[in-house]
């Protein structure tokens, strides 16, 4: 049996890339949110840049996972 280790690494390396992009992503959502809530506690009203960048953040993420479904699921080919 022939491993080829070099694929293995780029396989590894580019799993790791995709998990810290998607965690921080998703982080930065969080962090919209927040920024909402921070707005209304603050004067009443939402903050609709945080409001865009959670959505856009949380959209993302979900474009990532679908895409991972994807590829995992070979009825979607």
């Amino acid at each position: 049996m022939h491993l080829d280790w070099t694929a293995l690494g780029q396989v590894t390396a580019v799993s790791i890339g995709v998990t810290i992009a998607v965690v921080t992503v998703f982080a930065l959502g969080v962090l919209g949110v927040a920024r909402v809530e921070a707005a209304r506690e603050e004067n009443g009203t939402g903050s609709t840049l945080g409001l865009t960048q959670a959505g856009l953040c949380f959209v993302a993420c979900a474009a990532v996972v679908a895409y991972g479904i994807y590829l995992i699921v070979p009825q979607f080919h």
